[in-house]
């Protein structure tokens, strides 16, 4: 079994916890890395009801497959990724039970689960000007970007997965980009006013 304590976040170095505080009006971007996520590859055919079928009963939810969209069940969220791949994120602590969970009931349908925990992270961004610092990262319009949806995108000259939820945001990225994703996000915020925000 995966031992948590000698896991690391890719932005230790920048000392997030420590930092953190609650979000006010002081700054017009809040952000914070939610750190050591279990992430899920999980690809398949959505156009075949056995396979919809079985990951029902292994998340409790019915997989996006409209394209660009994702759904969410508790702690439990599964991004549409491509016609075939879906990326599921959740507590690391329940990610274990859930690859267990997936794999039993996929058995016998043609379908791959992949445990990917070690190489991406998440950041939340909020605040008044969340959507103005995206804006100077990024070449998609995010107008576009309604919630309970996600797209791939630009960020720089890196990629990463990004979604709206309510007045916010969240990006999933690759643990390798972290370096150079979290210090264009600080040096882009710093004109509205930056602070990390303590999670829940």
């Amino acid at each position: 079994m995966l031992n948590q304590n000698n896991l690391r976040s890719p932005l230790h170095a920048y000392d997030l916890p420590a930092r953190a505080k609650a979000a006010d009006t002081s700054c017009g971007i809040w952000a914070n890395e939610v750190p050591l996520l279990g992430y899920i590859s999980l690809r398949g055919n959505a156009n075949q009801s056995e396979f919809l079928t079985a990951v029902k009963s292994a998340v409790g939810t019915n997989l996006p497959i409209q394209p660009c969209t994702f759904v969410t069940n508790k702690s439990l969220f599964i991004y549409w990724i491509s016609p075939d791949e879906w990326l599921i994120t959740c507590e690391r602590s329940e990610m274990e039970q859930l690859q267990h969970s997936l794999k039993s009931a996929l058995a016998g349908i043609h379908s791959q689960v992949v445990d990917n925990s070690g190489g991406f992270t998440t950041v939340i961004l909020q605040g008044a000007n969340a959507t103005d610092v995206l804006q100077h990262c990024t070449i998609y319009d995010l107008h576009h970007l309604s919630n309970n949806k996600v797209v791939g995108t630009t960020f720089g000259k890196m990629s990463l997965f990004l979604s709206r939820h309510g007045d916010g945001y969240k990006l999933i990225f690759r643990r390798s980009f972290a370096d150079y994703i979290w210090p264009l996000l600080e040096r882009s915020a710093a004109p509205y006013g930056f602070g990390v925000q303590h999670l829940d």
